[in-house]
Formats: C-alpha cells, sequence, structure tokens
C-alpha cells in the first residue's frame, strides 16, 4: 500500500505543475495587449472623425486574463461583463464619442466609464479601423454574397509617405560655385533631404538638385529660391501622396462570379446574417427575377460610401430616405438590414482571429445580451 501511494506522489505534483503553467500563459498585460490589438488592424485605419483605441484605462499595472467582445456596450451588456470577470471590453462601437464635460450617474454612458473604472475594467473600441480592414468587418459581410472579387470602394492611404517629407522640389543649377552656395543654404534647412545627379539639357551639362521636404521646410526653401532667381532654373514643386493600400479601406465593390436573381442573394443575406427580415427597395424596373452582378456594401451606414458607386445591388444596415430614393431611381436595389445586424456577426469570425493572433494568452468571450435595439413587431 505504501507504494502504493509513492507512486502516486509524481502524478499529482504533475498536474498541479500542469495547472500552474497553464495558469500563468492565461493573461497577458494591457498594454501589451493593447499593442497586439493595434498590431492586428492598425488604429491608422481608421476615418479621421472616428474615437478609437484604448478609451478607459484602469490605473497601471493591469492585468487581463478575460477579453471580453460586443458591437455596442450598453448598461445590459456591462452588467454582463461584470458577472463575467471581464478584465479588458472590446466594444466595436466607441461608448464615448463626443466629449463628456463630467462623469456623473446621471447618463447611460457616464455610468458606463464609473461602473469599468470602480471595477477596473478597460474599454477599447476599433470601429473603422475594422470597417477598412482587410481582414474586418466588410470583408466578413461579403462572405454571404456567394463566390466573388472584392475591393474597397474608398482604399485606404498608407500611414507614411513612400519617402521623407510630405513635398519635392526639383530645379537645375548651372555653375559649380552656385551649386557650393544652393547646397550650403539647404542643408542650413530643417526637415529637408537633398540629393543631387547629372543632367544633359540643350547639350549643357548641369547639375539637377532633388529636395524631399516638410510642409515647413517647404516655406523656407521657396523663400530661398524667391530670393535667389540667378542660381537655378526648371523649378518643379510635387506634392507627394501616401500610396493607397490595395486591400484596405471603407466598403466593398463585390464582382460575383456568377450573377444570381435578387430574390436568391436576399436569401443569401438572411442566412448569413441568421435574420428572418430585411427592408428591400426594389431599382426602378427591377423584380425579385432581376440578376445581380455586382454588389455595393458597407457594413452599419453606408450612405456616404456607397453615394454615386455602380452597382445592381446596395447592402448596408442604414440609409437615409432620401438616399435610398435616389438610388432606386437609378435601378439599384437597396437591401438595408438594421444598422449593427450587418456587424454583429464578425465578432464571432474576430474571437477566433484574436485568439490565434493573441496565441491564446486570454480567455476572449461573445456578449451573449448584445443585440441590435430595432425589432420586426
Amino acid at each position: 500500500m505504501l507504494s502504493s501511494r509513492v507512486r502516486l506522489v509524481p502524478t499529482k505534483v504533475q498536474c498541479v505543475h500542469s495547472l500552474i503553467c497553464n495558469s500563468s500563459r492565461s493573461f497577458m498585460d494591457l498594454k501589451a495587449l493593447i499593442s497586439a490589438l493595434n498590431d492586428f488592424a492598425s488604429l491608422s485605419f481608421a476615418e479621421s472623425w472616428d474615437n478609437v483605441g484604448l478609451l478607459v484605462e484602469p490605473s497601471p499595472p493591469h492585468t487581463v486574463n478575460t477579453l471580453f467582445l460586443t458591437n455596442d456596450l450598453t448598461e445590459e451588456v456591462m452588467k454582463e461583463a461584470l458577472q463575467k470577470k471581464a478584465d479588458l471590453i472590446l466594444s466595436y462601437h466607441p461608448p464615448i464619442f463626443r466629449p463628456m464635460k463630467r462623469i456623473t450617474w446621471k447618463t447611460w454612458k457616464e455610468r458606463l466609464v464609473i461602473q469599468a473604472l470602480e471595477h477596473r475594467i478597460g474599454i477599447y473600441s476599433p470601429h473603422t479601423a475594422y470597417d477598412a480592414a482587410p481582414q474586418g468587418v466588410n470583408n466578413w459581410l461579403a462572405k454571404g454574397l456567394g463566390v466573388c472579387t472584392s475591393r474597397p470602394i474608398h482604399p485606404s492611404k498608407a500611414p507614411n509617405y513612400p519617402t521623407e517629407g510630405t513635398h519635392r522640389v526639383e530645379f537645375s543649377v548651372n555653375h559649380t560655385q552656385d551649386l557650393d552656395k544652393v547646397i550650403s543654404a539647404v542643408k542650413g534647412i530643417a526637415n529637408v533631404s537633398l540629393t543631387s545627379f547629372s543632367a544633359r539639357t540643350d547639350d549643357e551639362e548641369q547639375t539637377r538638385i532633388s529636395l524631399n521636404c516638410s510642409q515647413q521646410a517647404l516655406i523656407q526653401v521657396v523663400a530661398f529660391l524667391s530670393q535667389n532667381t540667378q542660381l537655378y532654373q526648371k523649378t518643379e514643386i510635387l506634392s507627394l501622396e501616401k500610396p493607397l493600400l490595395l486591400h484596405t479601406g471603407m466598403g466593398r465593390l463585390c464582382t460575383l462570379d456568377e450573377s444570381v436573381s435578387l430574390a436568391t442573394m436576399i436569401e443569401r443575406i438572411k442566412r448569413h446574417l441568421k435574420l428572418s427580415h430585411v427592408r428591400l427597395a426594389l431599382g426602378a424596373g427591377r423584380t425579385l427575377e432581376s440578376q445581380v452582378k455586382v454588389v455595393a456594401l458597407c457594413a452599419g451606414s453606408g450612405s456616404s460610401v456607397l453615394q454615386g458607386v455602380e452597382a445592381d445591388l446596395y447592402l448596408t444596415g442604414e440609409m437615409s430616405h432620401h438616399d435610398v430614393l435616389d438610388a432606386a431611381s437609378q435601378g439599384i436595389n437597396v437591401i438595408l438590414c438594421e444598422h449593427s445586424n450587418t456587424e454583429r456577426g464578425f465578432l464571432s469570425d474576430l474571437r477566433d482571429m484574436l485568439g490565434a493572433h493573441l496565441e491564446n494568452k486570454v480567455d476572449i468571450i461573445l456578449s451573449e445580451t448584445d443585440r441590435d435595439p430595432l425589432h420586426v413587431v
């Protein structure tokens, strides 16, 4: 009996050690987690008017064991997050959007902030950064259409310029003594990078100067050139543009491999979004048997993104009455599914993608109480 007990001891120790190891892996420091979330989808993709990123931060250090995903952070959802002991809430829509002048118990959004801080829960919102991301909300929405190729309707620009500066100034200098004076003057201006190369114009050897400079430096460069017109000729000033990102941006223009009837497309969309009803505006001269080949879509509120886009069908959550009339008058069918119904289903995919991206270091759970506030009755 004694030897049997002795043999059991290593097994017990091994189990305890395993539990300790598993527990030690199941958390991340808040700052490290936020950095990882920003790597997953850069906040630079977000629209300039949006309020994205870490909106509520408990005093550091803050450890995150449970990441709680929701489309909208309501008081009901906050109650659920507290019950499930969330350490960080990722709310697709930012619960803080307009500036708050006070934090009291008077309004529901103020109460959310108070409860989050009292219970040491961070709040992070990606919103339009996830709309634009290649693996984001609009790509998920396009999955319900069938096999298709898609591209952003409004492509995002890269966060940085391809070279230093925002402008390029190029001009030619004829004489060596002038060249030395120009280079010396330009090197005295901050935020200017200079390159030079030989060029032949009208059988005359010249030195071509190329300057990359910031907006502020450009003013100083132009001022110098204006005061020394005898030193140079053939000047060009170019505005440098940030390059467009191929698969990143607002909305998606989707071309189906095979066209289908509008009735078939409606059923596909309802199945993908798990809805029993959608709202439909038939385009002028269209019927349920009309063929759909090109779909322009935008999760959430799509009026500004879809306006003027040529397509057989607009798919979005909501549009204004007059924008629907404009689209229908052009023979474009419009399907409206209510705002958050075109977004919420993405969270299931997001949970899996973040699990892999974060190497399963935190528990990721979906809200069960989050839902669109509008219902068909």
